[in-house]
C-alpha cells in the first residue's frame, strides 16, 4: 500500500504539474544520465553563449554552457518563463565561472525572482566554487502567469547562469498558510545525516521537488563528540506524505550521539533575516523500542525550542519532521544543538530556509504599459527594459525610468521617463495612459511618429517633451486635463487647430513651444486656421454648415414629395398615355351629360307629384 501511494503522487507530480529543466547555453534538447529531459536555452531576453574553460571536469552536459550577459545587453537581464499555473514552484540555478571568457575574473552581479532580491554573487568568488560551479535553489509563488529570474550587473560585470530549473510543488508545502505566498523561502542548508551528497544532478535518488541534499559533515561543529552514522535495516515508512513528499532516502540514514553526547551545527545566515528550520528524524535504531529511551532537547542560539521523543510520536522505523521559525537573529551563524535528555540524540535530515519578505511590486497595470511602449518605442537592448520595471527597489529602475511608492507603500508607480537622444524610432503605444502617476515624458530628439495618442493627458502630467520628433496629426484634446507647466512640441509636422487651453499655459506662466510644425494654426504666433477645416477635420462652423445645407436639402425633399404626392390625391390627377388620357374624357363628358338629364327628369316628376320606386328608377 506504502509503494502504490508513493507512485500515485509521483505519477501525479511527474505528469500534471508544471516542470522546465533549462540548458542555458545549450543549442539543442538533451538527456541527462539520470533520464531528466534538458531543454535548449529559450525564454531569455538577451545575452551571449558561452563554455566552461574546462568541459571535461564536468559531468553534466547542462553544467558545461552558460549564458552569460555583457554590457552591450543592458544592465538588467531575465528570463521570462511563460504559461505557467498560478502556484508554488521550485526554482534551481547552477552557476560557474571557469573563467570562460580567460579574464580571470569572477563577475559581481545580483539575481532576483518574482522582483524579489534573492541571491548576491562577488567577485573574487570561492576558488571551488568559480572552477566547478554551485547549486542555489529557493521557493517562491508565481501569481500572474510567468515567472521572471533576472539578473543584475555589478559596475561592468556581467552575469552568468550554466543551468535554470522550475518546478510546480504541492501549495501547501513547508507551512504556506503561516509563511504566506508572499514570500520566498531561500535555501541556506539542506542536509543529509549519515550519508554523502545525493539528489537530482547528483545521484539517480528521487526528490519530487527536485531538492538536493549535501553531506551535513561540513556544518557539524566541534563541540559535537561521541557521533557515528546509522542505516536503517528496513524501510521507513510515513515518508512521501503531502505536502512536502520528504523521500524516503532522506530518513534511511541518521547520525546520533552517545549518551552523554551532543550534536551541534553551525548553519551560515543573514542577521537581517527570519529563517524556516526544518528538522527530520526516524527512531531507525534497532535497540530503542519504546517511548522515552531516547529523548533529547532541540536549541537554537541558546534557546531550547522543544523536547523530541521520536518514537513516542511515531514509533520505530517512521519519519517525522519538525519546524521552528527563528527570528531576531544578532550574528551570522545560526547554531543548532540536539542535546541529549535521555539516551544519545539522532538526527536524519536538517533544512535551513531565509523568509524573504516580499519588496514592492509596480503597479500591474504600469508593467503593461511600460512593456507596451517597450514594443512601440523599439527601446534597445542595451537599456535593458527586461522584468519588473521598479523592482527590486535596491537595483535601479529600468534605464531612463524615475519609480517611487504609492502613500500607503502598497506598490510601485512610474513617475518620469527620460528617454531623450537614444535613437528610438518608434511610436507612442496607446497604453501610456495606464501611466496615471507620470509626472515628467521627455522622448526628444529621437525619430519617433505616428500621431499622438489619446492617452497622453494624466492628470499628473507637469512637464512633456516631444520635441525634434516627426509626430503628425493634431494636437489631443486630452492634453488639456492634465496640469501641464512645460510643452515642448516644435520641429515635428503636427497640424490642425492648437486648442486654447494648452496654448494658455504660456500665458500662466508655463513655457510652451510650438514652432516647426507648419500645419498648426490658431493661436497667436501662429495662421489662422480655415473656418472649415481645423484639428486635421471638420471645424466647428464647417459642421454646422454642412448640418444647414443637409436641413435645406430634405426641406427641398420633402416639398417635392407633396406636390407630387399629396396634391395628386386631393385633385385626382391621372397619369398615362395621351391616347388614353382622351379616352378618358370623353368618359367623363359623356357621364356627366346623362347625370344631368336624369336630374331634369326627376325634378319634372317631382313637380307633377310622382316619386319613383327603386324598381322604377
Amino acid at each position: 500500500h506504502f509503494y502504490l501511494t508513493y507512485f500515485i503522487r509521483a505519477f501525479f507530480f511527474i505528469f500534471t504539474d508544471t516542470a522546465y529543466h533549462i540548458d542555458c547555453g545549450g543549442s539543442t534538447t538533451s538527456t541527462d544520465r539520470f533520464n531528466t529531459t534538458w531543454l535548449s536555452d529559450r525564454f531569455f531576453t538577451s545575452g551571449s553563449t558561452g563554455l566552461v574553460s574546462e568541459p571535461l571536469r564536468f559531468t553534466n552536459l547542462q553544467e558545461k554552457t552558460l549564458r552569460f550577459f555583457p554590457v552591450s545587453s543592458g544592465k538588467k537581464n531575465c528570463y521570462v518563463i511563460p504559461g505557467l499555473p498560478p502556484g508554488r514552484y521550485f526554482i534551481r540555478t547552477f552557476t560557474v565561472y571557469d573563467n570562460f571568457d580567460g579574464k580571470s575574473h569572477s563577475p559581481s552581479f545580483d539575481l532576483s525572482v518574482e522582483g524579489n532580491l534573492v541571491f548576491s554573487w562577488r567577485s573574487p568568488w570561492p576558488e571551488d566554487v568559480s572552477r566547478s560551479g554551485a547549486y542555489s535553489d529557493l521557493i517562491a509563488f508565481v501569481s500572474d502567469g510567468e515567472a521572471d529570474v533576472c539578473f543584475y550587473s555589478i559596475a561592468t560585470d556581467y552575469p552568468v547562469i550554466a543551468s535554470l530549473e522550475l518546478i510546480q510543488i504541492d501549495p501547501a508545502s513547508y507551512d504556506s498558510v503561516s509563511t504566506g505566498n508572499s514570500t520566498i523561502l531561500v535555501n541556506y542548508g539542506r542536509l543529509t545525516c549519515g550519508s554523502d551528497q545525493w539528489g537530482p544532478g547528483f545521484s539517480n535518488d528521487t526528490d519530487l521537488f527536485g531538492r538536493s541534499w549535501q553531506s551535513d559533515s561540513v556544518f557539524r561543529s566541534m563541540n559535537s563528540v561521541g557521533v557515528k552514522a546509522v542505516s536503517a535495516v528496513k524501510d521507513v515508512v510515513n515518508a512521501g506524505q503531502s505536502p512536502n513528499y520528504f523521500p524516503m532516502k532522506l530518513y534511511q540514514t541518521a547520525v546520533m550521539a552517545t549518551a552523554a553526547g551532543t550534536l551541534e551545527y553551525e548553519l551560515p545566515v543573514d542577521a537581517k533575516l527570519d529563517y524556516l528550520v526544518w528538522f527530520h528524524f526516524a527512531e531507525i535504531d534497532v535497540s530503542v523500542n519504546r517511548a522515552g529511551q531516547r529523548v533529547f532537547d532541540l536549541v537554537i542560539n541558546d534557546k531550547n525550542v522543544t523536547r523530541v521523543d521520536v518514537y513516542k510520536e511515531v514509533g520505530g522505523f517512521a519519519a517525522y519532521s519538525w519546524h521552528y521559525t527563528v527570528k531576531n537573529l544578532s550574528s551570522t551563524i545560526l547554531n543548532v544543538k540536539l542535546v541529549s535528555v535521555v539516551g544519545g540524540p539522532i538526527i536524519c535530515g536538517l533544512e535551513n530556509y531565509a523568509i524573504v519578505p516580499a519588496d514592492l511590486q509596480t503597479v500591474h497595470d504600469q508593467v503593461v504599459a511600460m512593456r507596451a511602449l517597450k514594443e512601440s518605442l523599439r527601446v534597445p537592448d542595451r537599456m535593458g527594459w527586461n522584468g519588473d520595471p521598479c523592482a527590486p527597489t535596491t537595483w535601479d529602475a529600468w534605464e531612463g525610468v524615475t519609480c517611487h511608492p504609492l502613500k500607503d507603500d502598497s506598490a510601485l508607480v512610474v513617475s518620469q521617463i527620460d528617454l531623450g537622444s537614444q535613437g528610438l524610432k518608434g511610436f507612442i503605444s496607446d497604453q501610456i495612459g495606464l501611466l496615471s502617476n507620470l509626472v515628467s515624458l521627455n522622448l526628444s530628439s529621437n525619430s519617433l511618429g505616428g500621431t499622438l495618442p489619446l492617452g497622453l493627458g494624466q492628470k499628473s502630467l507637469v512637464k512633456l517633451d516631444l520635441s525634434n520628433n516627426q509626430f503628425s496629426g493634431s494636437i489631443p484634446d486630452s492634453l488639456t486635463s492634465s496640469n501641464l507647466q512645460l510643452v515642448l512640441l516644435n520641429d515635428n509636422s503636427l497640424d490642425g487647430e492648437v486648442p486654447e487651453e494648452l496654448y494658455s499655459i504660456g500665458v500662466h506662466g508655463g513655457a510652451i513651444d510650438l514652432s516647426g510644425n507648419k500645419g498648426l494654426c490658431g493661436v497667436p504666433s501662429l495662421p489662422d486656421c480655415p473656418f472649415f477645416w481645423r484639428h486635421g477635420g471638420l471645424s466647428r462652423g464647417g459642421k454646422i454648415a454642412i448640418g444647414l445645407a443637409c436641413l435645406a436639402f430634405i426641406c427641398l425633399l420633402l416639398l417635392v414629395v407633396y406636390i407630387c404626392c399629396i396634391r395628386r390625391g386631393r385633385n385626382d390627377y391621372d397619369f398615362g398615355l395621351p391616347q388614353e388620357l382622351m379616352s378618358l374624357a370623353a368618359k367623363r363628358n359623356r357621364y356627366h351629360r346623362q347625370k344631368s338629364l336624369m336630374t331634369l327628369e326627376m325634378e319634372s316628376q317631382h313637380a307633377k307629384g310622382f316619386i319613383p320606386t327603386l324598381n322604377s328608377s
